[in-house]
C-alpha cells in the first residue's frame, strides 16, 4: 500500500505473487474517468503530477479496463521490444479502434503479424517510394501553388492536401469533391470513435458514427477492388492486390480492404498533425523558417528522392516537432501472461501503456524539454541517442510504423514547396490550443497569416 497523505491516496493495482520479489503497482483511488479526463485535458501536467505522486509505473481503472501507465524509455524498451512475448498489440488496440480498423497491420501479432508485414513491406521499398514520390510531386506542387493567402487555417489545408495525396498515391483514383469529403468524414469519425466514453452504438454518438464511417470505407474499397485486381498500376491499392509472399501467397480481398483502411488513415492523419506542428513551430521561430527556406531555395522546385537528405534543417524541425507532439501520443499493449515492467508485477489481461508524448519531455534525456530546440538532434548533441526509446514517434520493436519513410517523404515534399512559395506567421504571444481527446489536433485549426513570396 502506498500512501502519502489524503490528496495522494492509492492502493495497489494487483497483489504480487506470494514469494516473488516483484513490486506492486500503485494505483490511484480517484475515479478512473476523472483521471482520463485530466489526461486528455493536459497530458503533460497529468504526467508530471502522476509521476510525482505514484512514480514511473502506476495504475488506473478507466473505460472498463485496468491500465498500467509505464513511463520512461526503459519501461518502453521492455514493452515495445517484447523479448518475452508477454505483450500483444491486437487486444489492446482492438479495445480502442478494433471495430473501426479491424485487422489493420497494427492490430495483428506474432506469426500472423510477421506474415502480413513481410508482404506489406514490399509496398514500401525504396523503389516503391521513389515511384510514389514521382506520382505525388506534380499534384503537391499544383495544390500548394493554389493555397489561399491571408488568414488561413493550416490544419485544414494540410488535411485536405494529405487526403488528396493519399487518394492519388495509395488509391490511384481522382475522386469528385463530394466523394472525397465523404471519405474524409468517414476517417475522422472512425478515429474519434476510439476514445468515446460511451462505447456503444447510441445514435448520434461517437461510437455509432465510427461504425457508420467504417461501413462507408468498406463499401468504397470493395466497390473498387475488382478493377484493381484486373490491372497493375503504381498505387498502393493495386500493389496490395497483386503482391505475393515468398511462396506465392497473396492477400484476400478482406486483407486488402483492412490494410488499405488502416494505412490510409495512418498516412492521412499523422502527416497532417506533424506538418501542422512544424508550421506552428516555424511561425513561432521565424529563424528556423528562414533557415529551412534557404535550403529549399538551393534545390530545384521538383525534388528528387535523393534530394530529401539535403533538407537537413527541415529534418531537424521535423524531429523536434515530433518530439514535442507525436501524432500517436501513447502505445497500448495487453499483457497476455503474467509479467513485469521495471520490476513491477503486471498480471495477465492488464492493459499497459507507453506514454511517448510525455516520455519525449523526460529531462533525463532532453535538456530544457519544454523548449523548441531542433539543434538537440544535430550531430554534436544527438539527444535522441541517449536511449533508443527516448524518442519514439513511430513506435518501436516489430510494430514500428511501416510507413515512416513515406510519411517523412510526403511531409518534406509539401513543406519544401510551401517554403519556396510562401512565408507565414502568427501573432506575438500566440499559443496553439490543443485538443488531446483523440489524436492531438489544434482546436483552432492553426490560423496563420500566409503570404506569397
Amino acid at each position: 500500500m502506498v500512501s502519502t497523505g489524503t490528496a495522494a491516496k492509492s492502493t495497489v493495482f494487483a497483489a504480487a505473487p506470494a514469494g516473488s520479489d516483484l513490486l506492486e503497482v500503485p494505483c490511484a483511488q480517484r475515479n478512473g474517468v476523472l483521471e482520463m479526463m485530466a489526461m486528455r485535458r493536459d497530458p503533460f501536467a497529468f504526467g508530471d503530477e502522476r509521476l510525482a505522486r505514484l512514480g514511473q509505473v502506476s495504475g488506473l481503472n478507466a473505460l472498463g479496463v485496468k491500465m498500467v501507465i509505464a513511463a520512461g524509455p526503459r519501461a518502453a524498451d521492455e514493452i515495445l521490444m517484447n523479448r518475452d512475448k508477454a505483450f500483444a498489440n491486437g487486444p489492446a488496440w482492438s479495445y480502442f479502434i478494433g471495430p473501426f480498423f479491424n485487422r489493420g497491420i497494427m492490430l495483428l501479432d506474432f506469426d500472423e503479424h510477421r506474415h502480413h508485414r513481410h508482404i506489406l513491406q514490399q509496398a514500401f521499398t525504396p523503389s516503391a517510394l521513389k515511384g510514389y514520390m514521382q506520382e505525388m510531386q506534380p499534384m503537391i506542387a499544383e495544390r500548394v501553388a493554389d493555397l489561399p493567402t491571408g488568414n488561413v487555417k493550416m490544419f485544414e489545408q494540410f488535411k485536405s492536401l494529405t487526403l488528396d495525396v493519399a487518394l492519388e498515391v495509395f488509391l490511384g483514383l481522382e475522386l469528385p469533391k463530394d466523394q472525397a469529403d465523404k471519405i474524409n468524414k468517414a476517417f475522422i469519425d472512425t478515429v474519434r470513435a476510439g476514445v468515446a466514453y460511451v462505447r456503444k452504438p447510441v445514435p448520434g454518438g461517437r461510437w455509432w458514427k465510427g461504425l457508420r464511417g467504417r461501413r462507408v470505407l468498406e463499401e468504397f474499397f470493395y466497390d473498387n477492388i475488382a478493377a484493381k485486381r484486373a490491372r497493375e498500376t503504381p498505387d498502393l491499392f493495386s500493389v496490395l492486390c497483386h503482391v505475393e509472399g515468398d511462396e506465392g501467397e497473396r492477400f484476400t480481398d478482406a486483407d486488402v480492404v483492412n490494410h488499405m483502411i488502416f494505412v490510409l488513415m495512418a498516412a492521412h492523419d499523422t502527416s497532417t498533425i506533424t506538418m501542422t506542428q512544424m508550421a506552428y513551430r516555424m511561425a513561432k521561430s521565424p529563424e528556423w523558417q528562414r533557415r529551412a527556406r534557404e535550403q529549399s531555395l538551393e534545390l530545384n522546385p521538383e525534388l528528387g528522392y535523393d534530394d530529401l537528405g539535403k533538407l537537413s534543417v527541415l529534418d531537424l524541425v521535423l524531429k523536434e516537432s515530433l518530439r514535442m507532439c507525436p501524432p500517436v501520443p501513447a502505445q497500448p499493449r495487453m499483457a497476455v501472461k503474467d509479467t513485469s515492467v521495471q520490476g513491477f508485477f503486471v498480471p495477465k489481461g492488464s492493459m499497459v501503456t507507453v506514454p511517448q508524448m510525455t516520455n519525449h519531455r523526460d529531462p533525463e534525456f532532453f535538456t530544457n524539454p519544454d523548449m523548441f530546440d531542433p539543434e538537440r538532434f544535430n550531430a554534436e548533441r544527438k539527444e535522441d541517442k541517449g536511449h533508443r526509446m527516448a524518442w519514439t514517434p513511430f513506435g518501436g520493436g516489430v510494430h514500428k510504423c511501416i510507413g515512416l519513410y513515406f510519411g517523412q517523404m510526403e511531409i518534406k515534399t509539401i513543406l519544401h514547396h510551401l517554403l519556396r512559395n510562401y512565408e507565414w506567421s502568427v501573432p506575438e504571444g500566440y499559443q496553439i490550443p490543443m485538443d488531446y481527446s483523440a489524436l492531438p489536433v489544434p482546436k483552432d485549426k492553426l490560423p496563420v497569416d500566409l503570404r506569397r513570396r
